[in-house]
């Protein structure tokens, strides 16, 4: 992978890390109840499914490539295109101030702070769709898919391990300010639909 490719992959992962999610929600919870050090036992399950995922649309894009430049162009094209929606959306999101009860025990077992992270990030039908959209905006046909995959799962999961971990657990109770508040929620989802826009516009031109 070029040197500006995976810059350009690294800066999206970095966005798509700091997007408010599931996976930050139950980051956070994990740390105001467990404490900071222990909460990489949920955010190692999310990354677990991530991989999964990534394996999921890997395994179809290459079929999709193997058989039909075209159609990846194609998939390719409406990807971005799929970036820019979710980013108007995101941007129109109204704030939700339901609260998820953090009611886990302060000295919850790793295997089930692990299985819990698993299950919140595998269980996201949209994260089959979104990696859809994301992945082949970095893959070049024309060049072996394996390293190329390869880099972008390990990228992705390391980049998403460090916001995870040094960010939403580390400032789990200042940020949580902004998730519980419905004006700082709709900060959050207006900056970060203008990013997403941005990256699909930009992803859409510059390849």
């Amino acid at each position: 992978m070029q040197p500006s490719l995976w810059l350009a992959l690294a800066g999206a992962g970095v966005l798509i890390s700091f997007t408010p999610g599931a996976g930050a929600i139950n980051t956070m919870s994990n740390s105001l109840n467990s404490g900071f050090r222990r909460s990489i036992w949920g955010i190692l399950g999310q990354q677990a499914a991530l991989v999964v995922h990534v394996l999921i649309v890997a395994l179809g894009v290459g079929v999709l490539v193997a058989s039909s430049p075209v159609a990846f162009n194609v998939i390719r094209y409406a990807g971005a295109a799929y970036l820019v929606y979710l980013g108007i959306r995101q941007f129109l999101h109204k704030p939700d101030l339901d609260q998820e009860k953090a009611a886990e025990l302060r000295n919850e077992p790793a295997a089930s702070m692990f299985r819990r992270g698993l299950w919140v990030n595998l269980l996201n039908p949209k994260a089959v769709v979104f990696f859809l959209a994301f992945m082949p905006q970095f893959i070049r046909p024309e060049q072996p898919l394996l390293p190329q995959y390869l880099v972008l799962t390990a990228t992705v999961v390391v980049i998403d391990i460090l916001v995870m971990w040094f960010f939403f657990a580390a400032a789990a109770k200042s940020f949580q300010r902004f998730t519980h508040n419905a004006h700082g929620q709709k900060i959050l989802n207006r900056t970060f639909g203008v990013l997403f826009v941005a990256v699909g516009v930009m992803l859409a031109l510059i390849h």
